[in-house]
């Protein structure tokens, strides 16, 4: 709970920095505060807190995921000064709403009750309902805000109703009084319909066809790095959040939601990745690439054992390297090009060779080729699952493959194009080139050395 309030106080004086009229240093303020709150987060949770771990508790896996996130808004945060460039006046109310709604993710991470789920769910949800629309004069941002909400509402409501079926069957909203009860009476009725209810509420959250309708309009309209901080950290707490009420809290009745699940991701792999082929614009493709890779993560469902929270969060990790790594170079063709089509990124391996080997290696890790993150991620969950759910693993290697042939669409236009579009002076900056070179280097470096993501994170 230490890095919990940490985050919170540094959202809270990167905010009133913008009412003092230093915005300019809400950046700073809040790359400091997460880097402290990195720190604590490998120190042993004060005693004091212990009180309080009935409804959370920080422990080694929430850690692991507070870690991850951690790390994925810092090298967000990195990109800010360029990202952020027309909102100026703004810029501490960006900072701190990423920041309040990474408290949300952080609570999601150590819940130990499904009402301290709820409370962490919207904690998360609200702040990103206002960052969607942050961009006023855009009519797609504004659109993007309110259908956001509204669907968020509606998954809400459905999540509330879920809780009550469970805690009017069960009597109690503690995880492991419900697993208990599980094991004992899972075939009461109300319980089962109530876990199906929170599993199609979580579903929505993590973008899971047929619950996925909102994320291509909402991750196309929002600002572009708030669509790279919903597709990475927002990512990773939603998913993180579902793995966990299944698998502990529902157990007992595994095989009645476990099969719901196996379709969902059939029906997740064949549309993303069919409406990934269609589109012609990139930022709208990885927004339906987004919504893929929760159909390789449901597999972590299958063949469940000792290590499938620590794939989940080598996957994660991987993921979420890739998309900062692509949706920077997005950032910096749509601030100089004003579109995000493939057309835009023409000639850019000539002009801005870093930033779009960069792109090139994130997409190519995000495809699943080896000497990737991206692959040993895969490979980790793929493994777990192919004893249980064969089937389910051939299609999403068939997913796989069909998705390498929209991520090359970019990669030809930077390095292969017909004709460069890029005529600018412009050029990037060095702390985009820092961060770039931090993301090649580490995707590769965890591909070939997979155990070095746990020493760096002190597992």
């Amino acid at each position: 709970m230490s890095v919990l309030i940490i985050v919170f106080i540094t959202a809270i004086v990167a905010l009133f920095a913008g009412v003092f009229e230093q915005g300019k240093f809400s950046r700073y303020i809040g790359i400091l505060g997460l880097i402290i709150a990195f720190y604590v987060s490998f120190l042993p949770e004060h005693s004091f807190f212990l009180q309080y771990k009935s409804m959370f508790e920080f422990g080694l896996n929430a850690a692991l995921f507070t870690k991850i996130a951690i790390v994925i808004l810092i090298l967000l945060f990195f990109l800010g000064s360029f990202a952020f460039t027309n909102h100026r006046r703004h810029q501490s109310e960006l900072y701190a709403l990423m920041m309040f709604s990474l408290c949300g993710a952080i609570v999601m991470f150590g819940f130990q009750n499904i009402v301290t789920l709820f409370l962490g769910i919207e904690i998360l949800s609200i702040p990103l309902y206002v960052l969607a629309g942050s961009n006023k004069n855009d009519l797609r941002s504004n659109e993007a805000s309110v259908k956001y909400f509204l669907m968020g509402a509606f998954a809400t409501g459905f999540l509330l109703f879920g809780i009550a079926l469970v805690y009017g069957s069960s009597g109690s909203f503690d995880l492991y009084k419900i697993h208990e009860y599980g094991i004992a009476q899972g075939n009461n009725t109300l319980f089962i319909m109530g876990a199906i209810l929170m599993l199609c509420a979580l579903a929505f959250k993590t973008s899971m066809a047929p619950f996925h309708m909102w994320s291509p309009d909402v991750y196309q309209g929002s600002p572009s790095l708030i669509t790279a901080f919903m597709m990475s950290v927002v990512k990773i707490a939603a998913f993180y959040a579902f793995f966990k009420i299944m698998t502990i809290a529902f157990t007992g009745i595994t095989g009645d939601w476990i099969n719901i699940v196996g379709v969902m991701i059939i029906i997740t792999l064949f549309l993303a990745n069919v409406m990934g082929l269609a589109q012609s614009n990139a930022k709208r493709m990885l927004a339906y690439s987004s919504v893929s890779h929760v159909g390789y993560l449901g597999l972590i469902f299958f063949g469940m054992n000792s290590l499938s929270s620590y794939n989940l969060a080598f996957y994660l990790f991987a993921y979420s390297l890739a998309t900062v790594g692509v949706m920077m170079t997005l950032i910096w063709v749509e601030k100089l090009k004003r579109e995000t089509s493939y057309s835009a990124f023409n000639g850019l391996g000539h002009t801005e060779p870093i930033l779009a080997v960069t792109a090139a290696v994130s997409l190519l890790s995000m495809a699943g080729i080896p000497l990737t993150a991206g692959f040993m991620g895969k490979f980790a969950v793929f493994a777990q699952a192919i004893e249980k759910a064969p089937f389910l693993v051939l299609v999403a290697i068939l997913g796989s493959a069909l998705s390498i042939a929209y991520y090359l669409r970019i990669i030809m236009a930077m390095f292969f194009p017909k004709e460069s579009s890029f005529k600018t002076a412009e050029k990037v900056t060095l702390t985009y080139n820092i961060v770039a070179v931090f993301i090649v280097v580490a995707l590769i470096a965890i591909g070939i050395f997979p155990d070095l993501f746990a020493k760096q994170f002190g597992l």
